[in-house]
């Protein structure tokens, strides 16, 4: 009987093994199921999925020493413009290497930052052309940004300076405009983006009448971190939201997805301020014009009847003289009171007229401010429950005998009904 090997022994036949059989460096795609870094060093889980079911098919273990990583995370994040995280796709080039104390892996040499520049690029194209096929692509666009929106809903990170600076900017502006402001904190950069800004729009919208628009605001971090205001599901919420979004999320040159399907996007914080400084403060231009228009049509009345005031307080003397030659002294003494009392009356509505044109023109002018709030507010709900609206994003209509359906039990085998979609309808018989 051959004499046992020690386990130390057999893990050093296999590293001489593995050593002489795969002494290069190979090249290989994969996804990154789980990046961590721990001491400087980033240790990798790596996957790859079958393209038809999406289940994976094969799974490996890498590592990259801190010596190494501080070169090529560095390279990789600048070039592809992300931090290295799990979901992305990878070209890494990695050596084998058996431990005989820790076992088997693959150890990275270098990663490829164009490869996932490529994979990403074409994740954003297929993400876009799906939002635009769903036709919630430019629905945030069709919404109408209030005249008077002062009371703004802000997603941003408490402690960003990027949330600082536009508060600053807003309650500070030049023209003394009064906004209304609340806090919705949210995470802003990492792998928790989506989850924490849809939480975040969800709690708006439990209030929605409460608020004239949605700010998403982030300032100060690298571009690296942008990568969290790209996907899908997030896209899909704010094109889909009932109020007007303004985003100042990224830098000049980066525009992400959640940019593209908001109403408005401002470069920065201070620039989403300064939109809704600018936008409030055109209102109220629109409102002073109207102010002094209404204030000279009520000047040019009040004149007209000055002057018709007058001309009939000249007719009156005319009179008195005419029946004074007429009649007795008694009538006389009867007359003189009457035109007495007649231009005390004169003076007192000349008076009246003075001191109504100072009030009406402030009462129409918040007469109209009102309505015209509560009319844009009524038009907003109107369009938000437009069945055409609906049948745009996919919903469709089901009528027997003219009368929409609501419930499956009002239908019966053999019934005939007719189903509306965006386009066109189709006829249908239940059978069961």
């Amino acid at each position: 009987m051959e004499k046992a090997l020690t386990l130390y022994e057999l893990n050093s036949l296999v590293a001489e093994l593995i050593d002489a059989a795969m002494p290069q460096s190979y090249w290989v795609e994969a996804e990154v199921s789980e990046a961590r870094e721990s001491r400087g060093h980033l240790y990798l889980e790596l996957i790859e999925k079958d393209e038809r079911t999406n289940t994976p098919i094969a799974r490996a273990s890498a590592k990259c020493w801190r010596t190494s990583w501080s070169l090529i995370g560095a390279h990789f994040e600048r070039v592809a413009g992300v931090k290295l995280r799990a979901g992305l796709q990878i070209m890494v080039q990695v050596h084998a290497r058996f431990h005989a104390q820790y076992g088997f892996s693959w150890i990275v040499d270098d990663i490829n930052p164009e490869y996932t520049m490529g994979d990403m690029a074409r994740k954003r194209h297929e993400i876009i052309a799906r939002l635009k096929a769903e036709g919630v692509f430019d629905l945030q666009k069709e919404l109408h940004l209030s005249l008077f929106a002062q009371r703004i809903a802000v997603i941003s990170s408490a402690s960003a300076a990027g949330y600082g600076d536009f508060c600053n900017q807003l309650h500070g502006n030049e023209y003394g405009l009064t906004f209304q402001t609340e806090l919705f904190g949210a995470i802003m950069q990492g792998e928790q983006v989506e989850q924490s800004i849809i939480a975040a729009l969800n709690e708006i919208n439990e209030r929605e009448e409460e608020f004239d628009c949605v700010v998403i605001i982030r300032g100060g971090g690298a571009t690296a971190d942008l990568s969290g205001f790209d996907t899908l599901v997030l896209a899909e919420n704010v094109a889909n939201f009932p109020l007007p979004i303004i985003t100042g999320i990224g830098h000049e040159r980066d525009e992400s997805i959640l940019d593209m399907v908001a109403h408005t996007r401002a470069k920065t914080p201070t620039a989403a301020a300064a939109f809704l400084i600018e936008h409030l403060a055109s209102t109220l231009h629109r409102i002073e014009q109207a102010q002094v228009a209404i204030h000279r049509a009520m000047e040019r009345k009040i004149q007209r009847e000055k002057m018709r005031l007058q001309q009939l307080s000249t007719h009156i003397p005319i009179l008195f003289s005419m029946v004074k030659n007429r009649e007795e002294a008694r009538l006389d003494d009867y007359w003189h009171a009457l035109l007495q009392r007649t231009r005390l009356h004169l003076q007192q509505q000349r008076m009246n007229i003075e001191l109504l044109s100072g009030k009406i023109a402030p009462a129409i002018e918040r007469k109209l401010m009102a309505e015209r709030h509560r009319l844009q507010l009524v038009a907003q709900r109107v369009d938000a429950v437009n069945p055409e609206r609906m049948l745009r994003l996919g919903y469709s209509l089901t009528y027997k005998n003219g009368h929409i359906v609501r419930n499956a039990n009002e239908l019966k085998v053999g019934d005939e009904i007719t189903t509306r979609l965006e386009t066109g309808s189709v006829t249908s018989v239940v059978k069961k």
